[in-house]
């Protein structure tokens, strides 16, 4: 029987994640497995929380959203150890990338009977993950206008999910202005004015958008978007709508490459985004793939 450590972040989801967690832990408890639940303070508590529970055999639950998800993966990750998701965030991308069971209780469900099926009796895969300056990050790093409207949408936490995300990018289209990156891609070295570069490994963030639709959580690479600088800033916002459906990647603008190692760098000062929060680290930067690196309990 497996044993649980869940890592809660109380302000998930308009701090949902007590909510949706205590009626799943009563079930997990019920079929006899050990359960722990831990509320998390910070960011490198929360890593530190998940290192420990793995290093003693625990199944790590990350109970909050995508920001959550990979600072459990950062502990979890070297400790060898295995992870799970109760999705309690306003994007949740990564749970919904891997078809993670959806009846919580706050859609009207009394309990989560499929997703504790799942955590008890479903078997781990293993999928890739990103690194960057020590960071873990399962879905995808990014800098740009996209990183701008992060910083828009990580300032106004109170407002609702859905107006908060298209709002931040109408707000960081505004004011946005290009500029020049230094990409290199497994040693080849390019300049391109570009209004963001995408290093996908789940290719899905901003609450449902399919940003790097061809990039897969297993495919032992990750993938590069540069959307190169030029188009007018309506053009910007309709490039958003695309990607809800992932027909933007059809756009001239828009390069895709894959690797397994990427070094980005910037001639001005512009936010490096990781899974919905800022990587406090100077550019340029590395982003290298760990194939196979994550054990994640989720749908095969």
């Amino acid at each position: 029987m497996r044993s649980f450590t869940a890592l809660l972040n109380p302000i998930s989801g308009r701090r949902a994640s007590r909510t949706l967690w205590e009626p799943l832990a009563a079930l997990l408890t019920e079929a006899g497995a050990v359960v722990t639940t831990e509320e998390t303070r910070s960011r490198t508590h929360a890593i530190d929380l998940a290192a420990e529970a793995a290093g003693r055999g625990d199944v790590v639950v990350a109970v909050g959203g995508d920001g959550l998800v990979r600072d459990v993966a950062t502990g979890v990750v070297p400790a060898g150890g295995t992870m799970a998701i109760l999705p309690a965030g306003r994007g949740n991308d990564l749970a919904r990338t891997l078809g993670l069971p959806a009846d919580l209780p706050d859609r009207g469900h009394t309990a989560l009977p499929g997703l504790a099926r799942l955590l008890l009796d479903g078997p781990p895969r293993s999928i890739d993950v990103l690194e960057v300056n020590g960071v873990i990050v399962p879905g995808n790093v990014y800098a740009g206008v996209d990183s701008r409207a992060n910083q828009i949408i990580n300032r106004h936490r109170r407002l609702p999910a859905l107006l908060l995300y298209r709002l931040s990018g109408a707000l960081a289209i505004a004011t946005w202005r290009a500029p020049t990156f230094t990409v290199t891609v497994d040693g080849l070295q390019r300049r391109v004015r570009a209004d963001t570069v995408v290093i996908a490994n789940s290719g899905a963030y901003g609450h449902g958008l399919r940003i790097v639709p061809v990039a897969a959580l297993d495919d032992g690479r990750l993938d590069v978007m540069v959307v190169r600088a030029g188009m007018p800033k309506l053009s910007i916002g309709r490039f958003m709508a695309e990607a809800q459906k992932g027909t933007h990647i059809h756009r001239p603008e828009v390069e895709l490459s894959t690797a397994t190692a990427v070094t980005i760098d910037t001639d001005r000062p512009v936010p490096l985004y990781a899974d919905g929060d800022e990587v406090v680290t100077p550019f340029p930067a590395t982003v290298r793939l760990l194939p196979g690196a994550l054990n994640l309990i989720a749908p095969h």
